[in-house]
């Protein structure tokens, strides 16, 4: 579970609070992180859309996706529901509506003896973030009693320039030390465990080098399509919407130096150093592709041009595939290896390192003919770590077989905080260690500015496969495999 303890008395502001985001996954978690004993008289929430709604409405709302959660109707928590969540409707647009709304946050404040600890989080389109945060600061809603901090969620821009400019309009009205960029993958279990896996077991730290490992793949597959999304991936695709966030930020946690220290910064730090030594991909290094019709267990499913909303002669890629290469001293020459897409086989999201093979066998006719050492940590569905080796099995033969130890976080520990719950956490602790930095926006963009301009042909494949048989070069090409997740 996750730790409350050193969370402050404050107000949790969601804008966009009618939202999708909001019901499926920031109400739980608020919920699971707020409403027990410890902080249920501290933590105080307020809504923010344009709907026609009061407080009993909302909190309905709230009630019925509490419900959807798993959460019993008998639970004595959602009291907190019912007598700590309010709703203001945001009107009319612009400084006089966000001026009234500083005053139903003063008037929330008083009634629950709160001190002036703000947060706000944008659940909205990319597109008005930059409004909302200028009339947050033109109301004077950024200056509080006490804390104010500042919530985004992904894409984090549509480019380098969207990101450089999205930045400064922040900027202006917050500092970067109480501006909390989400990546939810970051607050995945396993992902957190990166840091104390690899610096405190010196086993693996001592091999985390190119001298001992042949080639890093990370893998984000999913089974659904785009659902309801499709005007959104229209104008975002794979590579905006996983690769430059998600893939990425996993990448500087498995390549990252030892930080100097356990803090927030220090930890940035060790991520951008990575993120500028990537150097950017060539023609030769992407392999993009989109959904055709297919089979997923058993049934027939549409393509991607065949969705509701998808242009019929779409070329946004539902599915990209990088080679990269981080030119330091640790990582040179280790390939990379990137890869998510939508309508494949099965839904899973891991890192596999493959270690180097012995440079001489005599257990098999060449070295290539013996399966190297891997690590694969698996992020999601089933959180842990697998580690494989080579041995005889019994008998007289001289054979080999490969075999696995096993670590999955369930059976050690049971069910898991959803990472949002981790997260939130955090960002009410002001922890920003699982948040990405402004710099680390900016360098990560700037590794794929090329490909934005410079998109490459996109290949069909058919739902419910690995992707397009291209990408198969990717990895081949530097000796290499992509690992097969089976279904």
């Amino acid at each position: 579970m996750v730790q409350r303890t050193g969370i402050p008395p404050q107000l949790f502001v969601v804008l966009g609070a009618t939202g999708d985001l909001m019901q499926r996954k920031l109400l739980p978690a608020l919920f699971h992180v707020s409403a027990d004993e410890m902080l249920r008289d501290k933590v105080a929430l307020l809504g923010v859309a344009r709907s026609p709604l009061d407080d009993a409405a909302f909190r309905g709302r709230v009630q019925a996706s509490l419900t959807a959660a798993g959460v019993p109707e008998g639970d004595r928590r959602r009291a907190w529901a019912s007598g700590r969540v309010h709703y203001h409707r945001l009107t009319p647009p612009g400084e006089v509506g966000y001026r009234a709304l500083g005053e139903r946050i003063r008037a929330i404040e008083s009634a629950h003896g709160l001190p002036g600890n703000r947060i706000f989080y944008l659940a909205v389109p990319l597109s008005a973030v930059a409004d909302a945060v200028r009339e947050i600061g033109a109301a004077g809603l950024n200056r509080a009693p006490g804390f104010t901090r500042l919530v985004l969620e992904k894409p984090f821009g549509q480019d380098l320039a969207s990101a450089e400019e999205l930045n400064r309009s922040i900027h202006a009205v917050f500092p970067e030390s109480d501006v909390y960029r989400i990546d939810h993958y970051l607050g995945k279990e396993t992902v957190q465990n990166l840091i104390v896996f690899r610096f405190a077991n010196t086993l693996f730290e001592s091999l985390w080098d190119r001298d001992h490992i042949d080639s890093v793949e990370i893998t984000v597959a999913e089974q659904l399509g785009v659902e309801e999304r499709a005007a959104y991936y229209e104008g975002a695709g794979t590579v905006r919407d996983m690769v430059q966030n998600h893939l990425t930020q996993l990448l500087t946690l498995v390549a990252m130096e030892p930080p100097s220290r356990l803090d927030p910064d220090s930890i940035r730090n060790e991520k951008v150093k990575v993120l500028r030594a990537v150097r950017r991909p060539e023609a030769d290094d992407i392999v993009l592709g989109q959904y055709g019709p297919g089979t997923m267990d058993g049934t027939r499913v549409r393509g991607y041009r065949e969705e509701d909303g998808v242009a019929t002669n779409s070329s946004v890629e539902t599915y990209a595939a990088l080679r990269l290469t981080v030119a330091n001293w640790r990582w040179m020459g280790v390939p990379f290896l990137l890869r998510s897409g939508k309508r494949l086989s099965s839904k899973s999201t891991r890192i596999v390192v493959s270690f180097r093979r012995p440079p001489v066998t005599f257990f098999t006719g060449e070295p290539e003919d013996l399966r190297p050492n891997t690590l694969t940590i698996t992020v999601q569905p089933d959180e842990g770590f697998d580690l494989t080796f080579e041995l005889k099995p019994p008998g007289h033969r001289l054979e080999m077989q490969t075999h696995r130890m096993h670590f999955r976080y369930g059976e050690a520990f049971g069910p898991l905080a959803d990472a949002y719950q981790t997260l939130l956490a955090d960002l009410m602790r002001g922890d920003q260690t699982l948040f990405v930095r402004a710099d680390e926006v900016e360098a990560a963009w700037e590794i794929y500015s090329a490909l934005m301009e410079h998109r490459p042909e996109v290949h069909v494949y058919a739902a419910g496969t690995e992707g397009p048989a291209e990408a198969e070069r990717l990895a081949t090409s530097v000796g290499a495999r992509w690992s097969i997740e089976r279904p």
